[in-house]
């Protein structure tokens, strides 16, 4: 029973050795939805990730050394991590200093389209999404006023049809936006680029070569358990080694 149990405790040793210097952070500092997201796209292609969880509730994506560069590719063509748009409220904090009325301007138009550009990406196969508003300061005097216009970018999932959207979109930002004309809304859709590692079946795993190898990893372990071993088999011999008894000596 002892051999057995220090024979497990030896191999937990070496996998927990040979596992130490094959993680590296991914992505750090995301919210549970994101990281289960990226986890299942990295899974779904073939590549091992894993989360971790930070100080302050956030979570980490790690992912194999050897498997870094194919994780970034096929994250950043799925739109992960998802773009950060700022809030109304992270624009106008109070921070106790008086602004111009057209820093104040500028100001409401940039978080504006803020907000519209985030209530775009959260729209069904859009992967990045920027709004741009031309919002003029006309002269109630002046004869020919400037219209507002708006400008939309859509990276969008190609397997989704996001043309039969359009319409919608375009109405949204000209409610969203007030004196805005469904007219002066164009919007531009660009389809993300997918290669065959993104839209086939997962590649069978790597053959292992002494090029992809963790040897720093494979030495530090081999190390590690040739001392664990010396010193059981250290300890078992001098527990038990028994004194040799010859009765024809007396």
């Amino acid at each position: 029973m002892a051999k057995t149990r220090s024979a497990r405790v030896l191999a937990s040793l070496c996998l927990a050795l040979l596992l130490a210097g094959c993680k590296v952070d991914l992505y750090t500092n995301l919210d549970e939805p994101q990281a289960n997201e990226m986890v299942a796209i990295l899974l779904q292609n073939g590549i091992p990730a894993g989360r971790s969880l930070q100080k302050g509730g956030k979570l980490t994506v790690t992912v194999e050394e050897g498997r870094f560069a194919d994780a970034v590719t096929i994250l950043g063509r799925s739109g992960l991590p998802r773009q950060e748009f700022q809030t109304l409220g992270d624009v106008f904090k109070k921070d106790g200093l008086v602004s111009s009325p057209v820093q104040d301007r500028a100001r409401m138009i940039f978080a504006l389209s803020q907000e519209l550009s985030r209530t775009v990406a959260a729209i069904d196969g859009v992967l990045t999404s920027r709004v741009h508003l031309v919002l003029p300061e006309n002269d109630p005097l002046r004869q020919n006023l400037v219209p507002s216009s708006a400008s939309v970018f859509i990276r969008h999932d190609p397997k989704i049809a996001i043309n039969d959207k359009l319409a919608s979109i375009k109405m949204l930002i000209a409610n969203g936006v007030a004196g805005l004309h469904y007219d002066r809304v164009s919007v531009v859709v660009v389809p993300a680029e997918r290669d065959a590692m993104t839209l086939q079946a997962p590649p069978p795993a790597p053959a292992l070569s002494q090029a992809n190898l963790p040897w720093p990893a494979i030495i530090g372990a081999i190390c590690g358990c040739a001392l664990i071993g010396g010193g059981l088999l250290f300890m078992r011999r001098r527990r038990f080694y028994p004194l040799a008894e010859h009765a024809g000596e007396r």
